[in-house]
């Protein structure tokens, strides 16, 4: 590990992914380490337009006794090298390889014995695929998915046939654009330079955004179609988005307390098909990364998650809660009918 851009105590491992038809790739892992030694991770991965800089993300699990890794997936923030098309993939298939390698370096070179993924947006689909495709192997103790992408934020008509006419007639030109929206409402609602307080590297997360691509656009709709169709995560999964969605088109204050990137009806409606243990949170005032939400939000953003993570991923070793059973002989007590 080296010392990463975010300064010590953070530092990142660069991940050798190979080449493709752009030339070579890589993955780039962030750790940063509690104050005493822990056995327990967390694995945080960022959306589409995005990388990790939530450094008050890391902080609330460290204070916990949690170390914290990031994942920088392939053409994304760190990972992005000079030669390649930005956020671009064919398949969300292709971030397995970077997800099981960071998977490995947490558990089986750092020694930990628990891992909690946490998924935003995109990242929220990608992990809740992964997670999908690699159960029955202990692999995942738990997922936490910050406003994750189950759906696009149109109208049905242009979300499912337009939009299908539209990536077939575009199939042999996967790296066209598709003309759509930016992200601008949504960038300046948390860029410290227009009326947010956040700052970050506007190279890696253009406040309008990357141009959207049609492989691309092709690769989360086919992730999304199997999303849909029902999966069985075999871990804990804590959902958490906001109450409303952002309806309007230019600057209003609404966008300050709302999500101005997806439906979060679509998110709330679409969860349950993760698995059989799924929790869901709304969070009145959330914005679309709920981390990055006003103060006294995300506050009850991080007392909904430590709740959650308390109750379904107990330290290692913590003796689970058992319900003696009943005798075989007990008689269930009489109630006596309630008189007029």
């Amino acid at each position: 590990m080296e010392t990463d851009v975010l300064g010590p105590p953070y530092e990142r491992h660069t991940i050798d992914l190979g080449s493709d038809d752009e030339g070579p790739v890589v993955a780039t892992l962030v750790r940063r380490r509690a104050d005493t030694p822990s056995r327990r991770a967390i694995l945080y991965v960022h959306g589409f337009v995005d990388y990790f800089f939530q450094t008050h993300l890391a902080d609330f699990f460290v204070e916990r006794g949690w170390d914290f890794y990031a994942l920088d997936l392939r053409k994304y923030g760190r990972s992005l090298l000079e030669h390649q098309t930005p956020n671009f993939c064919r398949s969300l298939t292709e971030y397995y390889p970077e997800l099981d390698e960071s998977a490995r370096i947490i558990r089986e070179v750092d020694g930990h014995d628990q891992m909690l993924v946490i998924g935003h947006s995109t990242g929220g689909l990608t992990t809740s695929l992964w997670a999908h495709s690699r159960q029955g192997k202990g692999i995942i103790d738990g997922l936490f998915l910050n406003s994750p992408f189950f759906d696009f934020n149109v109208p049905w008509l242009l979300r499912r046939p337009l939009m299908s006419v539209a990536v077939g007639a575009n199939k042999r030109r996967p790296y066209g654009v598709m003309p759509v929206a930016g992200l601008g409402l949504y960038g300046q609602s948390i860029h410290s330079e227009h009326r947010g307080e956040w700052t970050y590297d506007l190279a890696w997360k253009p406040l309008l955004g990357f141009p959207v691509r049609y492989g691309w656009l092709d690769a989360i709709r086919r992730g999304q179609r199997k999303l849909r169709s029902g999966l069985t995560i075999d871990a804990p999964v804590l959902v958490a988005c906001s109450t409303r969605t952002f309806r309007g088109r230019v600057w209003s204050e609404d966008a300050r307390v709302t999500d101005s990137v997806l439906d979060v009806e679509h998110i709330a409606r679409w969860a349950p098909r993760l698995g059989s243990r799924v929790t869901i949170a709304r969070i009145d005032g959330g914005l679309h990364d709920l981390t990055l939400s006003g103060k006294d939000v995300r506050a009850e953003v991080f007392r909904e998650l430590g709740r959650w993570v308390d109750a379904f991923l107990p330290p290692p070793g913590t003796p689970e809660i058992s319900v003696p059973p009943a005798p075989e002989d007990a008689v269930e007590p009489e109630v006596e009918a309630p008189t007029a």
